[in-house]
């Protein structure tokens, strides 16, 4: 059996256990294997893809040691965190630096100035809808934290917000597969994190732990199959060739 492949089988495998685990509220054992999905996934795309992109890579590694810092926080003492929690802010800090890496892996040959010289309209609505979201997403849980945690939190889920924006501009551009797929695990991964959100600071539920984990493993799904896609042309610029080629 290839290496490869014995990777994906054991990537599915520890999918459906952290799904499991996080339905039963099993907080310490889902983050240990959630860590240690992502390290696998992290070895199949640099090992075995024919693509690879630093930005890509950079945004699982980012990920990945968010998600490490994460699950050792679990074992820390008590009194330690109470003090100061620096697990949190380190691995939220992380995460929104590992954002900011696939936000700029969706703009690689692209450019923010085109996608908004394209679709200003779009850019308009959906930045006003993304200050809108984030005011209320935060504002959902703003009672629980003390002020650099809500201001870290405002950042943390602006920047989500973003890449969701991002990723719908670039799918508009682009009009391709690997471009709806993106835009498919990041829709993902906004709704995970929201969700997590609400289950951590609103509702501590068997179903909104295991709908985020869900999430999650769908989006890192996706994530994975549009990194293993040639860049595709934008539709109109295929017409075009095919036009110009007929004549």
């Amino acid at each position: 059996m290839k290496l490869n492949l014995l990777i994906k089988i054991i990537l599915v495998f520890l999918g459906v256990l952290y799904i499991a685990l996080q339905a039963f509220q099993m907080e310490i054992e889902g983050s240990g294997i959630s860590t240690l999905i992502l390290v696998f996934l992290t070895i199949l795309y640099w090992q075995f893809s024919k693509i690879r992109k630093k930005s890509f890579l950079l945004f699982l590694i980012l990920f990945t040691s968010a998600q490490l810092i994460g699950f050792l926080s679990w074992f820390l003492p008590l009194q330690v965190i109470e003090v100061f929690d620096f697990p949190y802010y380190l691995a939220n800090t992380i995460f929104i630096l590992s954002y900011i890496c696939l936000i700029q892996h969706i703009l690689n040959g692209v450019g923010p100035a085109k996608l908004i010289k394209r679709y200003p309209g779009p850019a308009i609505i959906l930045l006003l809808l993304d200050v809108f979201c984030v005011y209320i997403v935060t504002e959902t849980a703003g009672t629980v934290f003390t002020a650099p945690e809500y201001i870290l939190e405002f950042v943390y889920n602006g920047v989500i917000m973003l890449l969701l924006s991002v990723a719908l501009l670039n799918y508009l551009y682009k009009d391709s597969g690997k471009a709806m797929l993106f835009l498919i695990g990041t829709i993902f991964i906004v709704f995970s994190e929201i969700i997590q959100l609400a289950y951590f600071y609103v509702l501590e539920s068997n179903d909104l732990s295991a709908t985020y984990a869900t999430f999650l493993v769908m989006a890192f799904l996706f994530f994975y199959l549009q990194s293993q896609l040639h860049p595709a042309k934008h539709f109109s610029e295929l017409q075009d060739e095919n036009f110009t080629i007929s004549q």
